[in-house]
Order: structure tokens, then C-alpha cells, then sequence
């Protein structure tokens, strides 16, 4: 049967976009189909405008420490309306860019929903086309909690577009986007609040990184609310009302809900197709990325993860290769590393202290101090940097950072360690002085050694 595609692409994000562009260039025949907006969370209502919005909190902080400095600056009023035209701006630009590739690649553009009509068959807006491969990378979407008064609150995607900055803030979460943003409404001068159910944000990190964030967050001003959940929002005027668990109620302007994302699935047909997605709506793939149907493929925030940009679009680079390159690649995504553009950020890469310890004997080389700048600004941040080491070889299994400039310093170990580096080639490797990085190369007292009891069980 002579099909319309070679491959057929649903989702114009970093995963779909990247998987139908080189899918092109080995001469595939390629349709992709995009509803919303090209490039995908990240690019419009995730990492990019993100770290702009970072980024702009970050200034009114250097204009206070430039006085340790010698200048006589003083911390200027900021224009948020300004900020969000300016970030618009650049996204309607990299929008550009992202269809602009695939169009020079030779990939059919559809701007139009598209669902399966049949396991080859898919409608495409008004149309309908037939494919012999479809690549499902439709993403996720953010949620609210499942509260009373939950739709009085915002969530991620909402934030980039508020008209106005909030004079006070609760911020429902402790993941990425939940302590990025208390960073970023904090560092722009309104009240933040940041709620959550553990005792630490960011579940999954390292615990030294994530008390020494909760440190920092409490050192900006940010109100922390651990060990809480909230039961209800309710609207009083034009001030909301969240009420936590044991009694407790933050008043806010906004509420802003970072409590999780679910894969887009609910509307491409999947059970015409025959494929049932799992009870947490993402779709099950092999670990060539193929679903129950071998010639339908599922890849980035649509499957179980990790959820992470570069992630996916390696994934869509690798099937690409797969399907139709004459090298073809296999998935390989140990050590992924990863950063938290929270204030200041933290960056990792390998196994935290607790995931080392389950596994047997870990060596941990900790340090901890103030960065040079800040002996000037007297502003007090502290950076902390880690080694997880593996005994006897010394192999490193995890380097973790929080402090300025951290994950351009940890992109670097990313590199060694997928090499396969030991502690003798960081103990070996001479720093660049004076920096922080150098930190990493100077580590020589051990900090302490854990895993015993779990290798001896």
C-alpha cells in the first residue's frame, strides 16, 4: 500500500521537530503537525522564557552588589509589562526559526491538529494523510491540584503572560518550576510564598543540595511553608485565599499552582490506533521508543521520561537515525545532566549520596563557601559543590553544585563522566584560579563514607 509519508510526526516541539527535520536529511518523506505553537513548551512557556524571566530578577540584585564594588548604583523600579514584551518578542522569533528549519529540511508543515483515524491513518485538520511510520511527540501539559477553588489559581503557562506583576505571591509546589519561579517574583520585589508537601524542596535531588537551596530561598526573603498541602482557594475580591493544611491560610494576589504535568494524550485517538496509554495518561514505549504498534513510536514528555528538553530532542535525533540514517544510533542516556535555574541554580549529574548508598560503599567530597564576589557585596550566598566517588576504582558517579554559574560548570564534569573520569583525573587536572569551577579539581579531604550497611545487606 503506497502511503502519503515515510514518517509522520505529531508534536512540534524539541522532540517531534528534531526526529522530523533529520528524518528529511536522510531523505525521508515527512509531514508534521503542530496546533499550538512551534517549538513546544520549551521554547514558549518553559526553559527559555524561564531563564529570561531569571535572568531579569538577577539584574536588581547586581545593581545592589555593584555598591560593594565602588559604584554608587541603587536598585531601579522594574518594568514587568517592558520584560514580558521583550520575551515575546524573542519567542515570536525562535517560533520563526523552529518552522524555518523544518521547512529547509523539506518537511511538510502542518499547522493543525492531528489525530489517528486508524494505526496508519491519521486526520490532519480538514484532511486526511497516511503514514508508514508516526512518531507520536505531543508533550505534556501542566495541572491543578485536584482542591476546591483550584481554577482561581494559575499555573506555569499562565505566568508568562501576566498582565502585571503580583504585589504577593504563594506558590503551590517545590519541583523546577515551582522554585524557579519564587526566585523569579522574589528577585522582582514581590511577597513570595513557596508551599509544599515534603520537609525539602526538589524531591529526587540530592539532600545537601536541597537544604542548602531551602537556605537560600529562606536568605532572599522567600517565605518557606514545608511539610503542608493546600485544601481549598477561595476569592475574596480580588485576593485569594489558600487554605493549607492545619489551619493554615496565605493571603495572595496570585496562587500559583506548580504541582505536576500530565502527557497530552486525551485527544489523538489512541484507541483507534490500538494503543492504551498508562493510568498516568503517558504513552508505554520499549527502549526503542516503539509502542504496542512497531511502526508508531512515542518519544519526550508523552512517555514516562525523563522530561528533560535535550532529552527529547536527542530521542528524536536517535529514532531519525534509527528509522532512516545509515548509521543508526542506540539510546543512551546514562549520567543525564540536568540544572534547576532556581536562585542561585543548581546543577547535577550522576547518583545522589542516597542513590550511591543503596548501591554499596560511596566516598563523598563535600565543600561549602562563600563565593569571592559576595566577600565584597556582603550578600549572603553560599556555594556548595559535591563529589559521589565509587571505591576502590574511584570511578565519579555523581558531581552536584549549587552556587552562580553552575550548570555552565557542570555541562563540563558531564563530559568527563560519560568518559568514564575517576577522582585521580579530577585530582590530577590543574583548576584555573581564580574560579569556583576549581573547586571541583581541589578536592582532597574526604567528607565522609557511606553505603556500608546496604552492601553488606
Amino acid at each position: 500500500m503506497p502511503y502519503d509519508f515515510d514518517l509522520f510526526v505529531i508534536g512540534g516541539g524539541s522532540a517531534g521537530v528534531r526526529c522530523a527535520r533529520i528524518a528529511a536529511t536522510h531523505g525521508a518523506r515527512v509531514g508534521i503537525a503542530e496546533s499550538r505553537f512551534w517549538g513546544g513548551t520549551c521554547v514558549n512557556v518553559g526553559c527559555v522564557p524561564k531563564k529570561l524571566l531569571v535572568q531579569a530578577a538577577e539584574y536588581g540584585a547586581f545593581a545592589e552588589d555593584a555598591r560593594g564594588f565602588g559604584w554608587n548604583s541603587t536598585r531601579p523600579a522594574h518594568d514587568w509589562a517592558r520584560l514580558i514584551a521583550a520575551k515575546d518578542r524573542e519567542i515570536a522569533r525562535l517560533n520563526g526559526i523552529y518552522r524555518q528549519l523544518l521547512e529547509s529540511a523539506g518537511v511538510a508543515v502542518f499547522e493543525a491538529r492531528a489525530y489517528f483515524l486508524d494505526p496508519n491513518r491519521l486526520a490532519v485538520g480538514e484532511a486526511s494523510v497516511s503514514a508508514e511510520r508516526i512518531v507520536i511527540a505531543t508533550g505534556g501539559h501542566p495541572v491543578r491540584p485536584e482542591i476546591p477553588g483550584a481554577a482561581l489559581g494559575i499555573i506555569s503557562d499562565d505566568a508568562f503572560f501576566l498582565p502585571e506583576l503580583p504585589r504577593r505571591v504563594a506558590i503551590v509546589g517545590s519541583g523546577y518550576i515551582a522554585v524557579e519561579f519564587a526566585g523569579i517574583f522574589a528577585g522582582l520585589g514581590a511577597e513570595t510564598h513557596l508551599v509544599y508537601r515534603q520537609p525539602l524542596p526538589l524531591r529526587g535531588f540530592d539532600t545537601d543540595l536541597r537544604t542548602a537551596l531551602a537556605e537560600a530561598l529562606a536568605e532572599q526573603g522567600i517565605a518557606l511553608h514545608p511539610n503542608l498541602h493546600p485544601l481549598r482557594l477561595e476569592a475574596h475580591g480580588s485576593t485569594r485565599a489558600l487554605h493549607l493544611a492545619e489551619g493554615h491560610v496565605l493571603s495572595a494576589d496570585v496562587v500559583f499552582f506548580a504541582t505536576g504535568r500530565v502527557a497530552n494524550t486525551a485527544r489523538l485517538g489512541l484507541a483507534a490506533a490500538g494503543i492504551a496509554p498508562a493510568a498516568s495518561g503517558a504513552i508505554p514505549v520499549d527502549p526503542a521508543r516503539r509502542t504496542v504498534q512497531p511502526h508508531i513510536y512515542a518519544i519526550g514528555d508523552v512517555t514516562e521520561g525523563p522530561h528533560l528538553t535535550p532529552v527529547a530532542t536527542a530521542e528524536g535525533h536517535a529514532l531519525a537515525d534509527l528509522l532512516f540514517g545509515p548509521a543508526p544510533r542506540a539510546f543512551n542516556f546514562s549520567n543525564v545532566p540536568t540544572a534547576v535555574f532556581s536562585s542561585p541554580p543548581i546543577a547535577t549529574v550522576g547518583l545522589t549520596e542516597g542513590e550511591a548508598a543503596v548501591r554499596g560503599p560511596a566516598e563523598i567530597y563535600l565543600a561549602c563557601f562563600t563565593p569571592m564576589r559576595h566577600n565584597l557585596t556582603g550578600r549572603s550566598r553560599r556555594t556548595l559543590m559535591k563529589l559521589v566517588v565509587e571505591p576502590p576504582r574511584g570511578r565519579v558517579l555523581g558531581a552536584h553544585m549549587l552556587g552562580e554559574d553552575a550548570p555552565e560548570i557542570l555541562q563540563g564534569l558531564a563530559v568527563a563522566m560519560t568518559a568514564g573520569a575517576t577522582k585521580a583525573d579530577f585530582d590530577r587536572t590543574i583548576g584555573i584560579h581564580p574560579t569556583a569551577a576549581e573547586e571541583f579539581v581541589t578536592l582532597r579531604s574526604l567528607t565522609r563514607t557511606v553505603g556500608f550497611s546496604n552492601a553488606a545487606e
